[in-house]
Order: structure tokens, then sequence, then C-alpha cells
């Protein structure tokens, strides 16, 4: 039989929380011992959860954390960076689906963030990227979770830097449309149902923070663009490309086929026929999947390349569990198979 490991989570009354404890439920090789939550200790699981009332579980409160083999700290920017020890001391392996252990330096903390308290922790992390980072994450004690606008918008470009159809020296426009559960359980009046809806709305135009994972992992600097669109989950991204030299549709088919044949969870998506035509949110949502696609406009010399994810899963903690099934030798897609459902309503 396959080696079982305990887990836990920490911060699991929100919505990754809820998302990490469905996905360890059926994983076959984990066993939840522990979800922490200071708001709701001593509530059940389905109390904040409601598709989770059949998880014999209740929240404990963080200060009483139990020693476990992984825990997942589904907790704010800043809260894991102030706990990192205490969290290591409890468990083999933490998983971070925050920011707090993302980038590679205290200077990029300093830059786009507001500094980090433990810079030490820094050089040991992992990106949990698999599509990125595979090579690095087995025995990884510490992996962080990459953000969601950075996901889908890597998965969208890398093809083309792996190929050499750029360079980085290009001009490239990144335009992402993200859902609401993107601003967490507590998201504010902006995230509140009749402000958001029917909404198209440029909430961080220029300067978000997920830029630094971009330029990090694609040694690029791109014009960055995020809307709040009407959406439950999902993260898509269009990216407006200026090539130096001529592409061909041959040209990209090759170099998406050959940066993603092997990946359990990317599929291209690339003009094909029927409603569904070019990535999209809806077609992934629930899933760990990511699709991505492109265009070519000829006239302009532009190329556009799209992507898609479901922010909650292939942009969080689907993506912890990738990581995590990687780092531990696990079969890498255990506990990830679910398909999605057609037809659904906003993702």
């Amino acid at each position: 039989m396959s080696e079982t490991y305990t887990a836990s989570v920490v911060g699991g009354t929100g919505f990754t929380g809820g998302e990490l404890l469905r996905l360890l439920s059926g994983h076959p090789n984990f066993e939840i011992t522990q979800a922490t939550s200071r708001s709701k200790a001593n509530k059940t699981v389905g109390y904040s959860h409601p598709n989770l009332r059949e998880l014999d579980l209740r929240f404990s409160s963080p200060d009483d954390l139990e020693s476990v083999d992984v825990l997942f700290a589904a907790t704010p920017h800043g809260v894991s960076m102030e706990q990192i020890d205490e969290f290591a001391e409890h468990a083999d392996t933490v998983v971070d689906l925050s920011a707090d252990f993302r980038l590679n330096t205290a200077d990029q903390y300093e830059e786009w963030y507001d500094g980090h308290s433990a810079p030490e922790y820094l050089e040991e992390s992992v990106y949990a990227l698999p599509e990125l980072t595979r090579e690095e994450l087995p025995g990884a004690d510490l992996i962080a979770s990459g953000g969601c606008n950075a996901a889908s918008t890597i998965l969208g470009l890398k093809p083309l830097f792996d190929s050499g159809i750029l360079s980085g020296d290009e001009q490239i426009v990144a335009d992402v449309k993200v859902g609401s559960s993107e601003g967490g359980a507590g998201g504010g009046d902006a995230s509140s149902h009749p402000e958001r809806s029917g909404v198209v709305r440029p909430y961080a135009p220029t300067g978000h923070r997920h830029e630094a994972e971009i330029e990090q992992f694609l040694g690029v600097s791109l014009s960055f663009t995020v809307h709040a669109v009407d959406m439950t989950r999902g993260s898509s991204a269009t990216c407006h490309v200026f090539p130096g030299e001529p592409v061909s549709k041959g040209d990209l088919w090759s170099a998406y086929r050959e940066s993603y044949e092997d990946e359990p969870f990317v599929r291209l998506v690339a003009g094909g026929g029927g409603v569904y035509r070019y990535p999209e949110p809806k077609a992934v949502a629930g899933t760990n999947t990511a699709e991505v696609g492109f265009e070519l406009d000829p006239g302009n010399k532009r190329l556009v390349a799209f992507s898609a994810i479901d922010n909650m899963m292939k942009g969080s903690a689907g993506q912890a569990i990738h990581g995590t099934n990687i780092a531990l030798g696990i079969e890498e897609t255990a506990g990830l198979d679910f398909q999605g459902l057609h037809p659904v309503g906003a993702p």
C-alpha cells in the first residue's frame, strides 16, 4: 500500500482552506488530523463548508497545533512568515498558500510587499507550479504555492520562451480577468454580490503584486492589468505579444505541444470548433486543469496567448496538492482527478 501522511490545514475556514480540506479528504495518501480557525474553534468543518458536512472534523485553535507530516497554511499574507518557525517545528513539510515565500529575496519583498520578517527561509522555499519547478520539488521542506494570476499568465506565455519565439525583450501586455473568490471569504465590500454583479472592474491597472512572480520565473518585464469580473471562480489571462520575427501557427502549435504534451494538467485549446474555442475558466471550474491557447494577428504582427484556470484549484489549493505530491514522491495526479462539470452556472 502507498504511504499515508498526516496533514493539517491552518486557516481552514477560508475558501482556500475549504478547497484544501475537500481535496485532502478524497486523497488516497492523506489523513486530515487537524483544521484550525481562531473564529470558528470547536465548530464543525461543515459549519463553514457545507459541501464537507460529512467530514468528521471540528476546527481547533491555531494556538494548539498538532504535529503532522504536512502542514498546509491557508492564511493571509504576513501570517506564515511570522509563524514559520512554529509551523516547521510541527511538520516535516510546510506548504504555504500565501505570498510569503514565493519570491527569492528580501529585496523583492521590500519592493512588492511590506518587507519580510523571516528572509532566511526564502532560499529553501520551492515554488509549487510543477510545470515550472518539477525538478526542484522532490524532497522540498517548504513549498510556496504560486499566485493565481501569476500562474495563469506564466502558463500561457511559458511555451513562447521555451521555444525561443520570445527572448524577453519584446513588448508584452497581459490583461487578466478574475473571479470574486480571489478576494477570499472576507473580501469586503468590493466582493459582495450587489457590488460585484455585472462588473468588469479594473482593480489593479498597474503594479499588481503577482507581476513579481512573472518577472522572477519568466525573466521578463511586462505590462499587467487585472479586472474583477462577474464570476465566482477563475483567472483568465489574455496576453498581447509582439514578436521580433514572423511566427506561424505551425510554430505555435509546436511550441505549446512541446512544452505541455507530457503535462497531466494542461490542455491546448486554440480555435477549434464549437462554443468553447479558446480557454475559458468555466470549462475548468473545480479542476486542477489549465487551458492554454493562442491566435495570430498577422496584420498587426501580434500574437495573442490565452490561458484559463480555476483560481481556487490550479491557482491555489490544487497547485499546492500537486506540488506536495511531487515533493513526497506520491503519484502526482493523486487526489486531483476531478474532470469538471458541463453545463454549469457561473464558475
